[in-house]
């Protein structure tokens, strides 16, 4: 139940939240970091 719903949100997360991934993480601003590490924390979870 727990990775079906990391799996729908990781989802959600790929069409509404900005990618992050090719930028600089030491000139992201906070928000930027807050954003990075929450998708990065739902793909782990969906992962599993």
């Amino acid at each position: 139940m727990k990775k079906f719903i990391f799996r729908i949100l990781n989802k959600i997360n790929k069409a509404v939240l900005p990618k992050l991934s090719d930028k600089d993480p030491t000139k992201l601003n906070k928000i930027q970091k807050g954003i990075l590490a929450y998708r990065y924390f739902v793909l782990i979870n969906s992962m599993d």
